[in-house]
């Protein structure tokens, strides 16, 4: 009899790793977030790290929901490929105007046309990234991904393949916006980001495909992040090992950067730079935390004021311990040791009494969100 699951997990990680990927004979659009990991995409190399992918995961299937309830309800042309000879990508929705609509047949018309057809990306974030969303919107990396899909679909038109060979028939599409979705998945918010095409921004990004395009190894490549411990993108990299080395014992990865004392001279010169000029800042940043100490939570202005911490800290409950004892039969020392006490509950399966201590407390921190939009 088959072992009966106790997680979905790894069914999961099985269909994920089921998937299908594309062949790296181009470059794809959504890999274009680092310039030496769309180097080892395109040079073949063999991912070196695999990591946790539930968050992913969990991204995937609300990302496909989300852009299938788009179709249902408005009829937006959802995950469809767009290529050239050296770029090929999957546009998350395209939201067509109402003249190029009127060329395809009425099923694959939007219930409402956009103003100008606009090409949208969606995006899964946490709420840890949210207030960095909210106030910086998208990141380089993600503007020029899906300028690519739109100047993809400027250019080429829809992929002539099977199953979109009437949107293939449009020929070159002129896309006018371009239109981010942000999803929080951890409570459902959204933000939405909007811009209009630029052929400038357009430019930059294949500019950006030519130089990973004419590297002759990966190494010649720029890495775009600070590397592992100080980027969740090199944390999650496949190629990781490959591009920063094994992990040296005691040392973290960025010091394979430094090659001989000159370097290090030079390194070690701009932390002293960089720490006089982050002083005054820290300093007017301690004097700012000092004058609104007290301060109700709430809105105020475009951001909103909230404090977490102050909590009475967790002590050994020493008199229940004792109690504890007295009922077991245990005998009770003179004068309680607090640790064989512990362990010789801990032994017995036994909970260790806890109390909280009013007078010492956790210390309080400040939070400041923006101000969310009605």
């Amino acid at each position: 009899m088959a072992e009966r699951p106790v997680s979905l997990w790894p069914a999961a990680h099985a269909a994920d790793a089921r998937r299908p990927r594309s062949l790296q004979s181009k470059i794809g659009a959504s890999d274009t977030v680092c310039a030496r990991r769309a180097g080892y995409l395109l040079h073949g190399y063999t991912p070196t790290d695999g990591g946790e992918k539930r968050k992913a995961i969990l991204g995937t299937w609300l990302h496909a929901g989300i852009l299938s309830a788009a179709r249902e309800e408005f009829g937006w042309i959802i995950e469809r490929r767009v290529e050239d000879d050296t770029i090929r990508g999957h546009i998350d929705a395209v939201q067509l105007d109402s003249h190029t609509a009127s060329r395809l047949p009425k099923r694959l018309r939007p219930s409402f046309p956009a103003d100008e057809t606009t090409v949208e990306d969606v995006k899964t974030k946490s709420t840890y990234q949210w207030d960095s969303i909210l106030r910086y919107g998208a990141s380089d990396a993600e503007i020029r991904q899906v300028f690519l899909y739109a100047d993809l679909l400027r250019s080429e038109g829809f992929a002539d393949i099977e199953g979109q060979r009437q949107l293939a028939r449009l020929g070159p599409v002129s896309v006018g916006r371009i239109r981010f979705r942000f999803i929080n998945r951890d409570n459902g918010d959204d933000h939405v980001q909007e811009m209009a095409y630029s052929a400038e921004r357009a430019r930059g990004a294949r500019w950006w495909v030519e130089q990973v395009r004419d590297a002759t190894s990966p190494e010649e490549l720029p890495r775009t992040f600070q590397g592992p411990g100080l980027s969740i993108v090199c944390d999650n990299c496949p190629f990781k090992t490959a591009c920063w080395g094994p992990v040296a014992a005691g040392r973290r990865p960025q010091s394979i950067l430094i090659h001989d004392d000159a370097e290090r001279e030079k390194a070690l010169a701009e932390y002293v730079e960089v720490s006089e000029q982050m002083k005054p800042l820290k300093d007017r940043q301690k004097f700012l935390r000092a004058k609104l100490d007290g301060s109700d939570p709430g809105a105020y202005g475009d951001n909103v004021l909230s404090w977490s911490g102050g909590n009475p800290t967790k002590a050994d409950d020493v008199d229940a311990m004792v109690a504890l004892y007295q009922r077991a039969g245990l005998e009770v020392p003179m004068a309680p040791d607090v640790a064989a006490m512990k362990t010789q509950l801990k032994a017995a399966n036994i909970p260790v009494p806890i109390r909280l201590d009013p007078d010492k407390r956790t210390s309080v921190s400040i939070n400041v969100t923006l101000r969310k939009k009605p």
